[in-house]
């Protein structure tokens, strides 16, 4: 069995003081050795974090002693190796960023669909399917008959609605999403926007995959989660895709054979947004993950200078060829 627990979580909860939250998450994190990302923030906690079964568990019980967070809900998968290298507990204005004042999915939300009931009413034609993760994320893997509304961002995703649904033309929407939490924004947002029936996906495609079977399944392609593992299949095994670490984008097979690709430097999606700068950035990158590979060490590879400014511009160039696309 592998020996690394991966727990994909979220929670919306008031927390009055995010800063002894977090120092307090953080502390536990250390102590038992797991590794990954919580977001802070006073409207609740989210977060994938990785470890040992005792060390996940240790996790789950803190914060589920918190005020608030009793009711915490969790997913599981597991690995190998554990996907993630360092320990971040960091605050944050949202959870998941909207980028829109008032969204509460304490006031209000959509109603939640358990996965063994989502293939049912995504069959109806009288509902529209919207993904609400990005287009690189949607591109990998999604339901049949799902619509992409094209965003690089979840704050571009209102601008989508605005252009595109209309509440007399689309009185039922359902969305999803990878764990479930992007949707619960979401639909609270279109409630507020005046759509009547708007459904979401319990516990996400996460859910979905760990509860239905592949066979009657109506999912195509991989999911993409934001850890080492890159993508995985509907076994929640990890999948065959790999990351381009200089502009973050899955990666296929067969992009790995095109001329463009050049392990830990380029990938077809970068190859001609990358100066020379970049690609001597990434090349000392790639030699030093490969002297510590030959100790036998980890070597984190983020702390190049110029390296995450670099990836933020990547991000727009890949955005604006994204809209060119779409246009």
């Amino acid at each position: 069995m592998a020996s690394c627990v991966v727990a994909a979580l979220y929670h919306f909860t008031p927390i009055d003081d995010p800063e002894s939250f977090r120092d307090a998450v953080h502390e536990v994190m250390i102590e038992h050795e797991v590794r990954g990302t919580i977001l802070v923030a006073t409207e609740g906690i989210n977060g994938t974090v990785s470890g040992s079964r005792e060390g996940v568990d240790a996790l789950l019980s803190h914060l589920r002693a918190q005020p608030g967070l009793g009711t915490l809900l969790h997913k599981e998968s597991y690995a190998d190796k554990c996907p993630f290298l360092r320990t971040k507990v960091r605050l944050k204005k949202e959870i998941v960023t909207l980028g829109i004042e008032g969204v509460d999915p304490n006031r209000t939300v959509g109603t939640y669909v358990d996965p063994e009931n989502w293939n049912d009413l995504i069959a109806r034609d009288d509902v529209i399917l919207i993904d609400t993760r990005n287009d690189y994320e949607f591109q990998v893997g999604t339901f049949k008959e799902a619509v992409n509304p094209n965003t690089q961002s979840f704050r571009e995703f209102p601008e989508y609605v605005h252009q595109n649904l209309d509440p007399a033309k689309h009185p039922k929407v359902a969305m999803f999403c990878t764990g479930g939490i992007r949707c619960e924004k979401a639909t609270s947002w279109l409630k507020d926007e005046g759509f009547d029936e708007v459904y979401h996906l319990k516990g996400g495609i996460l859910s979905y995959l760990d509860k239905v079977e592949a066979d009657a399944s109506m999912w195509d392609g991989e999911c993409f989660v934001f850890d080492g593992r890159v993508t995985v299949d509907h076994d929640l095994q990890p999948g065959h895709y790999d990351m381009c670490h200089a502009c973050r984008m899955p990666i296929s097979e067969a992009d790995m054979d095109s001329e463009h690709y050049e392990a830990g430097v380029s990938c077809p999606y970068c190859y001609n947004s990358l100066s020379d700068a970049d690609r001597a950035r990434m090349k000392e990158r790639q030699h030093q993950i490969e002297l510590a590979r030959e100790r036998g060490e980890q070597h984190l590879g983020d702390d190049i200078p110029g390296l995450k400014k670099q990836r933020r511009r990547l991000k727009l160039a890949r955005k604006e060829a994204q809209r060119q696309r779409v246009d």
